[in-house]
């Protein structure tokens, strides 16, 4: 199994980019239509920003797609007028470098819904990390904040791991995913298992 991009697996993580860029421009409104002040339930569907990363690394399996995915999936959320701006680009690379570094701990050679589910966390904990940086969770009261953070955790490792997981599963039972993994791949089968 090669560990290097082709083109090939370059225009995969770029279209699945592109169809997160759109998801990700979208999902603000949803987003901001599930905030309850005071409650944080918004938290637990913010996940979803971080998804490109885990499904683009889940379908190509090589190093440097999770980050890729992700700044493309924001570069296109900017392009689309996203109502966060250039915000939008700055958060996606920091979250797909996050979920990068997860894949890297374990060599990029594990590909189930937990590993994607800690790349999710590794990436809402770079996007809290931008947060409080920004002064965004400046005013919260600590039980307040804490409803914050642990919705956030706990709906991005559901989402970029389960539903990624699922999401990529489908993909593969319609053949779409043999353009950058042949069915022959036994390589690929044997480290479906660990």
């Amino acid at each position: 199994m090669s560990k290097g991009l082709k083109l090939t697996d370059i225009l995969v993580t770029v279209v699945v980019a592109v169809v997160f860029g759109v998801i990700y421009r979208l999902w603000g409104d949803v987003y901001n239509v599930a905030k309850l002040p005071g409650i944080q339930v918004d938290q637990l569907i913010y996940g979803l920003w971080f998804i490109a990363s885990t499904v683009a690394f889940l379908i190509i399996r090589k190093p440097g797609v999770a980050l890729l995915a992700e700044a493309a999936a924001a570069s296109g959320e900017l392009l689309a007028g996203s109502q966060f701006g250039v915000e939008a680009l700055t958060y996606g690379i920091v979250q797909g470098l996050c979920a990068e570094l997860i894949f890297a701990a374990f060599r990029y050679r594990k590909f189930s819904a937990s590993a994607a589910g800690l790349a999710g966390l590794a990436a809402a904990a770079g996007s809290l990390l931008f947060d409080v940086v920004k002064g965004y969770t400046a005013d919260y009261q600590s039980w307040n904040l804490l409803l914050y953070i642990v919705f956030r955790l706990v709906g991005s490792y559901v989402i970029c791991g389960y539903v990624a997981f699922g999401l990529v599963k489908a993909l593969e039972a319609t053949g779409v995913t043999q353009l950058v993994r042949p069915a022959n791949a036994d390589d690929y089968r044997a480290l479906d298992k660990k």
